[in-house]
């Protein structure tokens, strides 16, 4: 935990919060955190600064927090991601949650199976547990968004031209296309397909709504693979 991230319905009117749980575990047992000591300390979807130990129990702890700069600035893309398997989702939404993206939209193609969207890590405790974890490992205090599309032709024909629209449109998929750019600074709409691709109906449907495709080689990786590469290269 490299940041203490609290929701502000926790703090008192001193900006002061009793941990108990997970979080007051980790500092005194992982920081091993005394009274007076201070470690990194954010608001979520707020500011960030430091928090001071004021007293440690055996079952809670009371810090007060002085929070005073803005967190990292997000990546400006917006992530198109067909829904990985369970046991990638959740390793999925915490490396796109440390790496800085804010917009998370998961999309069912012919190549995910239905039965993903059962999956008890697509409930919105355990979507937010994740992007917390991903949050506090970056010291990040934002809050990505994200949203569940289990229909593949009426997002990209419906929802998909206002959600891109100015943007840079990528489609990542292997093949004869060209390499991936590297450094952007726009905003980019960024579509990522399971681990076999998207099928060729997919891919034109993309295309017709200006996304060009691009490739980052031979080799076809996982999905958190794919996306901390192609974050990477663009960005």
């Amino acid at each position: 935990m490299n940041l203490l991230l609290v929701d502000p319905l926790e703090l008192n009117d001193n900006q002061q919060i009793r941990l108990t749980g997970r979080r007051h575990q980790h500092l005194r047992d992982i920081h091993k955190l005394q009274p007076g000591d201070q470690l990194k300390a954010g608001v979520l979807n707020g500011l960030a600064g430091t928090a001071t130990l004021l007293e440690l129990e055996q079952d809670s702890s009371l810090l007060a927090l002085d929070v005073h700069s803005q967190p990292p600035a997000p990546l400006p893309v917006t992530l198109i991601l067909a829904l990985p398997r369970p046991r990638m989702l959740a390793r999925s939404l915490e490396h796109l949650a440390t790496l800085g993206v804010k917009n998370i939209h998961l999309l069912q193609t012919a190549k995910v199976e239905k039965s993903y969207w059962q999956s008890p890590e697509l409930r919105p405790e355990k979507v937010h547990q994740h992007l917390l974890l991903g949050l506090e490992q970056a010291r990040d205090t934002l809050l990505p968004t994200v949203e569940l599309h289990q229909r593949f032709r009426p997002f990209v024909e419906d929802l998909l031209p206002e959600i891109s629209r100015d943007t840079y449109k990528l489609v990542a998929h292997p093949g004869d296309y060209p390499a991936c750019p590297r450094g952007l600074e726009e905003p980019t709409t960024l579509a990522i397909g399971p681990e076999g691709g998207f099928v060729d109906f997919e891919i034109e449907k993309l295309v017709e709504q200006g996304f060009q495709p691009v490739q980052i080689g031979e080799r076809i990786l996982r999905v958190e693979t794919a996306v901390t590469a192609l974050l990477a290269k663009l960005f």
